[in-house]
């Protein structure tokens, strides 16, 4: 991503001002994940295991999806901007283990499904919007639920650590509605515990329910029913406080919006056949295509 580094480096100059410039061979002075990047060779991306189709892993155990290629760009961005081929280390995270991965330094991006709210932005930053999802159900074929207000006396699984876990507290809690929470450690075991009737439904972001049943070739035997019950914007997710760092994800997510990159990855990951064989068949929401454009009209 030569553009997002060419950015990076004309903002410090401007910074500097005329007489920087007059003295451009200088070495540029890094800090944070920047520095740490240029001083190791690698950056490490935490990646979740089950997020179909955004992050999760190939039957051959390496991590595949939509963001973890975008998370490929940004670190040739970073690779670009410090001089020097940058290795990709990866680790494996949770929902509920993801934040404090990025927190403690353990990962400098966070490569998954995670939403964008302010609860989060107290400790860590995120990437322009990537998708836009929302909480719905996923239930057994020929199961009598077909929204919330069916849910009173049955059992609902949500993975741990996620909003959609909050969302469904807060609407039992709201409404008055007397149902079984169940929580699972991971995407994949709350699946699990639907498939083996352990839980009449799963709650989480609709796009997770479709991947879940491309990847696992259950269309027909797997339903996902209701209205949103959430909003949910999701972003890469890394360190706060990291001016440089941010300024390049920003510009390099401008520059991918403008050559088309982030739409050819949706249609290679939302519209084609995943490594499975089966497609989701999702075409992007208006919402999403709003907020692509937009990072269009800034870069320009």
């Amino acid at each position: 991503m030569k553009f997002a580094a060419a950015h990076l480096f004309a903002a410090w100059l401007a910074l500097a001002g005329g007489a920087a410039f007059a003295q451009a061979e200088a070495p540029v002075e890094f800090a944070g994940t920047l520095l740490k990047a240029r001083d190791s060779g690698a950056v490490t991306l935490a990646y979740r295991e089950s997020s179909i189709p955004f992050s999760y892993a190939s039957a051959k155990g390496v991590p595949i999806g939509y963001s973890i290629e975008l998370c490929r760009k940004l670190v040739e961005a970073i690779g670009e901007t410090v001089g020097r081929d940058i290795e990709i280390k990866w680790l494996p995270v949770t929902a509920e283990s993801r934040i404090d991965a990025v927190v403690s330094g353990k990962a400098d991006l966070e490569c998954g499904s995670t939403t964008i709210n302010l609860e989060r932005q107290k400790r860590v930053a995120f990437s322009p919007t990537v998708f836009v999802s929302g909480t719905k159900l996923m239930v057994k074929a020929g199961s009598p639920i077909q929204s919330f207000r069916d849910l009173p006396g049955k059992t609902v699984v949500v993975t741990a650590g996620t909003t959609n876990e909050q969302t469904m507290r807060d609407l039992a809690a709201t409404l008055r509605l007397d149902f079984r929470l169940l929580v699972a450690r991971d995407h994949a075991e709350s699946f699990a515990q639907l498939a083996a009737g352990k839980a009449d439904a799963f709650a989480t972001d609709d796009v997770l329910l479709y991947g879940l049943i491309a990847q696992n070739k259950a269309q027909g035997a797997y339903r996902v029913v209701g209205e949103f019950l959430s909003y949910d914007p999701y972003g890469i997710m890394y360190r706060k406080d990291d001016a440089q760092l941010a300024r390049l994800v920003d510009d390099t997510f401008r520059d991918l919006a403008g050559d088309g990159e982030i739409e050819r990855q949706y249609k290679r990951w939302f519209l084609s056949r995943l490594p499975s064989g089966i497609s989701i068949d999702l075409p992007m929401s208006p919402q999403l295509e709003t907020l692509v454009r937009a990072m269009v009209v800034r870069s320009e």
